[in-house]
């Protein structure tokens, strides 16, 4: 039931931003447009965004290995790609499902697994930090203008009381929390609970898959990976500017800025980051000197290609994943 509710509550909001985004803007023609791309360049993008989550197959292996599992390139790329093909369906459970499937696999423990994605995500957001700063640097006029704008005006005026008010219920959480831990009493009352103790192994086995950054054999390759990870990224939303007329000619910096902004859009808790990706990269591409609806339409073109792609490989992958565990059944039964 849970998971209905989480379900329904993250349809509602990607639905309601898809509303926000598209009523002012006619269908039909950008239809009509999008069909008018060039499809060898789209199928460029696809390739490149399949080469980088064959990069982020790799890292994932080199982040396993000083746990002791050498696991094979093809089912750990399957794991990552019916990750994928989890987000576009349920928010947050990509994660999940990436570990869930390796260990049907390969029977690599998810409680250390999902510490290696932990590993994985941290250093994301650390490169994404990165291109956000560079973005700043090198557009700083546009992106401010942005964010004064476009945040200001979705937050209301009342901010500062907002993030005050954030700020001390986080706060109170800690003190809580802090409490809890050096009241040896509490602590060991808590410790005793089947729930708290599932919760407590649980942590210590992504902690050790954590820290597996420390043991990586060639730290060097752990970063090229990463580095390569998000070049594909780049280039396999930049090569679709070409396709349609109204983009062809936006420079590098404003794919760099779709890339930046995009990223942040995917956070959101919808599937896939639908809806908010289409708000905020619809509404960025104008600083450009491209009009709403052509940056509404860049969007959906950029967004709505990679889910496709993503969601037939996804598919195929778990087709794949089912075929090779009732394989390893029938084996085991023989």
């Amino acid at each position: 039931m849970k998971n209905v509710i989480r379900y329904t509550v993250s349809l509602a909001i990607a639905g309601g931003l898809l509303w926000y985004v598209f009523k002012d803007i006619r269908l039909d023609d950008m239809a009509q447009r999008l069909g008018q791309a060039d499809w060898r360049l789209i199928a460029i993008s696809f390739a490149v965004t399949l080469a980088a989550h064959l990069f982020r197959t790799w890292r994932w292996m080199m982040l396993m290995e000083p746990l002791g599992y050498k696991v094979p390139l093809g089912d750990t790329f399957l794991s990552v790609l019916t990750g994928y093909f989890a987000n576009y369906i349920m928010p947050r459970m990509g994660e999940v499902t990436r570990c869930g499937t390796l260990y049907r696999l390969q029977n690599v423990p998810v409680n250390q697994s999902f510490g290696t994605v932990v590993a994985e995500r941290i250093f994301d957001v650390v490169t994404l930090l990165i291109l956000i700063g560079l973005n700043f640097l090198l557009e700083f006029g546009r992106l401010k203008e942005f964010f004064l704008d476009f945040f200001g005006n979705k937050l209301g005026d009342d901010l500062t009381g907002k993030l005050l008010a954030l700020s001390g219920v986080l706060l109170i959480g800690l003190g809580i929390v802090v409490y809890m831990i050096k009241n040896k009493a509490v602590r060991d009352r808590l410790l005793k609970h089947g729930l708290v103790q599932k919760i407590v192994n649980f942590a210590q086995g992504m902690l050790e898959g954590l820290l597996t950054i420390r043991k990586l054999k060639n730290p060097g390759l752990f970063i090229l990976s990463t580095v390569l990870i998000w070049i594909c990224y780049y280039f396999a939303s930049y090569v679709l500017f070409f396709c349609l007329p109204e983009t062809a000619g936006l420079g590098p910096l404003a794919g760099l800025t779709l890339l930046v902004i995009g990223a942040i859009g995917m956070t959101a808790p919808t599937q896939g980051g639908i809806g908010a990706y289409h708000l905020l990269v619809g509404n960025v591409m104008v600083l450009y000197g491209i009009t709403h609806a052509d940056g509404i339409t860049l969007a959906t073109f950029v967004h709505g290609s990679q889910m496709i792609l993503m969601l037939a490989a996804g598919a195929i992958a778990f087709i794949l994943v089912l075929l090779k565990n009732r394989k390893s059944v029938k084996a085991a039964e023989v």
